[in-house]
């Protein structure tokens, strides 16, 4: 899903006429992973298939089949495949203003923007065995359904469809206060997490990174594991082999072309680089996978 130039996406997922994006996400089908990023919407997964590994703040988890992820705006989240599962989820992202944030009553007040602003966690994921889970699968095949017929119509029902989705969460008690004692680790390195994005094709050391958060080498070191799984180096492999996937997938560039674009001035090694990552040549994948942008729905 991530294809801007910075970890908080440029991809416009909402406007003020249509205030969401629906997308279909296939790993490694579609993206070898989802690095971490962040976007000023929310977002809801519902997982379909397979298994998947992910981080949602400073919290890291395997969910599966069946599960619902929710993710507040501006919240770091990633998913990573999960030993040889290939994990299918739908997502939708959509801007707060669908559950009435810009309103000054009582629920938004006390529901709706705590959860936006990060006093109120939510808790993920949203398993078989919740209280109220059937109904919230049930409400999330709802709310999909509406995103997914693109009418006029199917806003109305997909509005009040959401706000009783997060009246589940918050019954079943899936919504707890956050701990303000605990340290985030993903808000420690999240200017570094910018910086690599935006700067991915330069080279970039362990000392640039912890001279911009004003950390040690070695405890900024320790905080980026932590929050994001891999470590910093692995992470600007992993930016820059989903960039080269998307350009592979999405255009007729030379490879060669791709591999500088992508950080890479030797060919051979972004070549090495590229199979130990994704398990196949760059020219191989491009035969597999030339589908341009093809898994918004």
């Amino acid at each position: 899903m991530i294809q801007g130039k910075e970890t908080k996406e440029k991809r416009q997922h909402s406007t003020t006429y249509i205030p969401y994006s629906c997308y279909e996400c296939h790993i490694p089908e579609y993206y070898n992973n989802v690095p971490m990023h962040w976007h000023r919407e929310f977002e809801i997964n519902y997982i379909l298939m397979g298994k998947g590994e992910f981080i949602c703040g400073d919290d890291k988890f395997v969910a599966g089949e069946g599960d619902l992820l929710v993710m507040p705006p501006n919240m770091l989240h990633a998913a990573y495949p999960y030993q040889d599962n290939p994990l299918i989820y739908t997502a939708l992202v959509f801007h707060p203003a669908m559950l009435g944030a810009n309103s000054n009553d009582r629920c938004t007040a006390e529901c709706i923007r705590p959860v936006i602003n990060g006093n109120i966690k939510i808790n993920m994921p949203v398993s078989r065995g919740r209280n109220h889970y059937d109904e919230l699968k049930l409400s999330a095949d709802h709310i999909f359904s509406c995103a997914k017929s693109n009418l006029p119509s199917g806003d109305l029902l997909l509005k009040s469809e959401l706000l009783r989705f997060f009246w589940l969460l918050e019954d079943d008690e899936a919504i707890t206060s956050r701990d303000e004692t605990k340290i985030s680790y993903s808000e420690l390195i999240r200017p570094a997490l910018q910086f690599m994005m935006e700067n991915f094709r330069e080279n970039i050391t362990v000392e640039q990174l912890a001279d911009l958060v004003h950390l040690s080498k070695s405890y900024f070191m320790g905080c980026f594991k932590k929050a994001v799984g891999v470590g910093a180096m692995e992470h600007l492999t992993q930016l820059r082999m989903n960039a080269a996937c998307d350009a592979l997938s999405s255009t007729d560039k030379m490879i060669s072309d791709i591999s500088f674009h992508c950080g890479y001035s030797n060919l051979s090694n972004f070549n090495r680089q590229f199979k130990k990552v994704v398990g196949c040549t760059p020219n191989e994948y491009r035969k597999q996978n030339k589908t341009g942008d093809a898994h918004i729905l």
